[in-house]
């Protein structure tokens, strides 16, 4: 049997020999180093190291060793990830001054000390203590209600492990770039950006916590949002690195919590509420998600995960209760389409929920929006 094609470290050498920086005439190892490689299905990662000093001019010369490097043979697609090292006993720069890390490659912006999404008045993070009890849904459809209720809103997928909001959009194709800047995609009356929308679906993004914040930071600050009132962050589950560096990145209005009935899904709901409340983020609300399967044959409601548990939790800890959810087949299938819940079947029991819930959140932001 014939075996798969491989790629050499003297192959990928040979190629960033021939990428030179047009300002020094130096090639791209004279910057730096191999540090690994690895092909995969046709999917070529190289790890490059380099100093921290340098790191912006290589970022500038990526996406053209990139493109060279698809020209080996079995290689459909390629991707360079930087390693910045500084040397031992160096004191750490500001992350200003190098950019950080960027994953998705690029420049740095040339003001690091520039205020981030000035154009946005307020930000609403979404969030849950465990994945699996629609989250993304949630973020999806309240952002398109809150569209609905007159805003300007935008819709930031930081789930970076797991980028679904593309699909359920409907979003097809790469974002434009314009300026060095990703242009939002608009669809159903929202502006939105998925790390979804830049990478192969089949990637699996293998990124430890700086590579992430990296990838969060690029999202927010490498795309022309505009002037909105609103912007819904879809945090990735869990009380982790991320959602504790999301919340010192940028100014939270609030946070969403979104949970299941049961009481598995609750007691991580509590630490979500728990883990805002200790970096001084107000808690919107709960809303309960999956709350009852309503039968599309005889509207009989069954509580399969039990119901009413979140509105409990909420007045327990004090926090506003925001509405429930039902489990439909309507909503999963209208998610599947790309079309949102809230357009796809404005009259279903689902829509109603999230044009209700829709409308709660907008109230409670229409005083700082008016400031």
């Amino acid at each position: 049997m014939a075996q798969p094609p491989s790629v050499s470290s003297q192959d990928i050498a040979r190629v960033l020999e021939n990428v030179k920086d047009p300002q020094t005439g130096k090639n791209l190892l004279a910057y730096g180093h191999l540090e690994g490689c690895s092909l995969t299905e046709g999917k070529l990662s190289v790890a490059f190291a380099v100093a921290r000093e340098h790191a912006q001019t290589i970022s500038a010369l990526c996406n053209d060793a990139a493109r060279q490097l698809e020209t080996l043979p079995g290689v459909q697609s390629a991707s360079i990830i930087l390693t910045a090292h500084r040397p031992a006993g160096a004191a750490a720069k500001p992350k200003a001054a190098t950019g950080g890390h960027r994953p998705l490659g690029g420049m740095a912006p040339a003001d690091g000390n520039a205020p981030i999404l000035p154009g946005v008045k307020t930000i609403i993070a979404v969030a849950s203590g465990k994945g699996g009890v629609g989250k993304s849904t949630t973020a999806t459809n309240l952002a398109v209600g809150l569209g609905l209720e007159g805003l300007k809103v935008g819709l930031l997928d930081a789930d970076i492990h797991g980028p679904s909001l593309h699909r359920m959009l409907g979003a097809t194709g790469k974002p434009e770039v314009i300026d060095g800047k990703l242009q939002p995609v608009e669809a159903w009356g929202i502006k939105a950006v998925s790390l979804g929308m830049l990478v192969d679906e089949k990637a699996a993004m293998i990124w430890r916590g700086p590579m992430v914040m990296g990838a969060i930071n690029q999202l927010l600050t490498d795309v022309t949002w505009g002037d909105l009132d609103v912007m819904v962050v879809d945090l990735p589950p869990g009380t982790g690195d991320a959602q504790l560096s999301l919340t010192q990145k940028v100014p939270l209005t609030g946070a969403v919590i979104v949970s299941t009935p049961q009481d598995i899904a609750l007691i991580d709901a509590r630490r979500g509420v728990t883990m805002f409340e200790k970096v001084n983020v107000p808690v919107l609300g709960l809303i309960e998600n999956m709350s009852y399967f309503c039968c599309p044959n005889c509207g009989h409601n069954t509580e399969l995960f039990g119901h009413g548990g979140a509105k409990k939790e909420a007045e327990a800890m004090g926090v506003p209760f925001l509405g429930e959810v039902p489990l439909l087949a309507d909503i999963r299938a209208s998610g599947d389409k790309g079309v949102p819940g809230i357009i796809e079947n404005p009259d279903g029991e689902g829509a109603k929920a999230w044009r209700h819930i829709a409308h709660t959140v907008a109230e409670m932001l229409r005083p700082q929006l008016q400031k």
